[in-house]
């Protein structure tokens, strides 16, 4: 298959799939399925679509699969639940002088190849109170962590960008 065609059809993967995922937000915000919203919601759609399969193609995100899809849902109720955790752990160590703290900075490393999916592995790092990512250098990520538990890089990427990783991994391979 040329290079031109396989462009193309990811263009129109990348069309399709937007025009699934936007239609079906579309479906989660409306109070009441009429007609008339129906129909003005798909063409919004539509048009978004026509607009973003152009923009969404040059980000270099791979194309959307179910199997991806999917893993991006988990991920997202991994990363919400990773948020909880946090939040909580580092509430208790403000109220409760006595809880340990030793902050730090820590290298840790992604195997991630594209830069999309280091960027969301650094966010997601920061996102969770305790821990700021600071750079992102080659497959190190310099992290600060409010209470470091392991300075070795291997300990580290298991406890603080594993958990988001085996994620990632699978959705921007």
């Amino acid at each position: 298959m040329s290079q031109t065609a396989r462009s193309a059809r990811e263009k129109v993967k990348g069309f399709a799939w937007l025009l699934v995922i936007t239609f079906a937000l579309w479906l989660a915000l409306i109070s009441k399925l009429d007609w008339p919203e129906l129909v003005c919601g798909g063409l919004v759609c539509l048009i978004i679509s026509l607009f973003g399969a152009g923009i969404y193609s040059k980000l270099g995100l791979p194309p959307l699969n179910i199997k991806r899809l999917l893993f991006s849902l988990v991920y997202i109720i991994v990363l919400f639940w990773e948020i909880i955790k946090a939040n909580f752990d580092v509430a208790y160590r403000v109220v409760h002088p006595k809880m340990p703290i030793k902050p730090g900075i820590v290298i840790i490393k992604t195997s991630l190849k594209s830069d999309i999916g280091k960027l969301i592995l650094a966010n997601s790092i920061t996102l969770t109170p305790g821990t700021f990512t600071l750079d992102v250098i080659g497959d190190k990520l310099l992290i600060h962590w409010i209470n470091v538990k392991a300075e070795d890089i291997d300990e580290a990427t298991n406890m603080i960008g594993q958990r988001f990783e085996k994620y990632l991994r699978v959705i921007f391979s």
